[in-house]
């Protein structure tokens, strides 16, 4: 199937066309009118790469503002624990449906969804029938390393549902275990992610003497990143993301996103937890522009930000080769933003995208070349349908806290 997108502007300020095919971006520039299936009118639009959640617990959607003062302690107890534990297959299907419809609503194409859920077959089944009936690409993160008939089930999948590892990790669970689970990813072809904290006593060190830091891995959060954690992280190629909306909120610290920056990595950008975190990246675009300039003490170029919400979140999930930019051979997976009108033509826009836009600039959706969101409205996921029908589950949470 030819699909055309006509007269919009690229991030870079240049008007272009870009023509997919089969789901792959095919040509981008002046590009001469084809057979096209469908053609998009763009005009007074910019056309943006998808952006690319890197952290997120999809399956907390419907939990969506019940956390606003959760410690860390009460997020374990409250979340983790009560909350969980009332997910039985129907409810994470529901669930993961409502999180994958506010994800392409903002504008996020592929998320790495560190599914806590996914606790049973019955369960990852139906986290995986939620993302091919959603049309979002989903990395999904199986959160019971220890069910390997499981996993390796995970790991046969491939196209725009695929597999990766949750674990518990060396900083935060025994040695031993850390290192058998982070083999098995390696040997599936799984990319493995678990939160890290850096700083003395980690296990960054100890890692990398076993030679098992580098691109298979991805570490979230950071927070105490030192230099020597940051350089050791970018020599090897080690796959870093930050939420620093949800770090800042819960009193994890300073996001680690300038420090490795600093010894030449290049961090992705997550929204992670649900029950005190909006559903977009636009926040955390903001929060890291703010951060990093402060850190700098320069005016570090606000449009610098965007490619943390999209080729380099790609790259920290092991997507790199697959979406986060507008050039021929990636997937198309594709964003088409309004409210820039008076800019087009001028200036590059990549800076303004970070600075000035939000959710609601989000007019169309593209995932591996197919509409799932047309003038401002998701095609085949209803928001208010999905939110009342996971409504008790959030009505579960906040009457066990009552």
């Amino acid at each position: 199937m030819n699909l055309m997108i006509k007269g919009g502007h690229l991030i870079s300020g240049h008007r272009a066309d870009v023509l997919v095919r089969d789901g792959e971006i095919v040509a981008v520039g002046a590009v001469p009118a084809p057979e096209a299936t469908e053609v998009i009118d763009a005009d007074g639009l910019v056309v943006a790469p998808g952006f690319v959640d890197g952290h997120r617990h999809v399956w907390q959607a419907p939990l969506r503002g019940t956390g606003a003062d959760l410690s860390l302690p009460d997020y374990f107890t409250a979340v983790l624990g009560r909350a969980l534990s009332a997910y039985g297959p129907h409810e994470a299907h529901l669930a993961t449906l409502l999180g994958a419809a506010e994800a392409l609503d903002a504008g996020i194409t592929t998320v790495f969804d560190w599914s806590n859920t996914t606790r049973t077959p019955e369960h990852t089944d139906a986290v995986l029938d939620a993302y091919t009936v959603a049309g979002l690409r989903a990395v999904v993160a199986h959160g019971n390393p220890d069910d390997e008939r499981d996993v390796r089930r995970l790991a046969d999948r491939r196209g725009r549902v695929t597999g990766a590892l949750a674990i518990l990790g060396a900083d935060y669970g025994p040695w031993d275990e850390a290192v058998r689970q982070i083999e098995l990813g390696r040997e599936l072809g799984l990319v493995v992610s678990m939160h890290a904290g850096g700083g003395p006593g980690s296990a960054l060190r100890r890692l990398h003497a076993a030679g098992l830091l580098g691109p298979h891995l991805q570490l979230v959060h950071v927070n105490a990143m030192t230099a020597d954690d940051a350089k050791l992280l970018a020599d090897t190629g080690t796959g870093v993301t930050v939420t620093p909306v949800v770090e800042g909120t819960m009193g994890h610290g300073a996001s680690a996103y300038s420090r490795f920056a600093d010894a030449g990595g290049r961090a992705g950008l997550g929204t992670d937890v649900a029950v005190n975190a909006p559903p977009d990246l636009f926040e955390p675009m903001r929060d890291t522009l703010r951060s990093h300039r402060a850190h700098t003490g320069a005016m570090y170029p606000a449009g610098g930000i965007l490619a943390a919400a999209t080729a380099d979140s790609a790259h920290a999930i092991g997507l790199g080769d697959t979406v986060g930019a507008v050039s021929a051979g990636k997937r198309a997976d594709l964003i088409l933003l309004d409210g820039l009108t008076h800019l087009l033509g001028t200036v590059e826009l990549a800076g303004a995208v970070v600075t000035s836009l939000g959710p609601a600039n989000v007019h169309t959706v593209l995932v591996d070349g197919h509409i799932v969101k047309r003038d401002g409205r998701l095609v085949a996921l209803n928001l208010a349908q999905l939110r009342a029908a996971t409504a008790e589950l959030s009505a579960h949470v906040l009457q066990d806290r009552s």
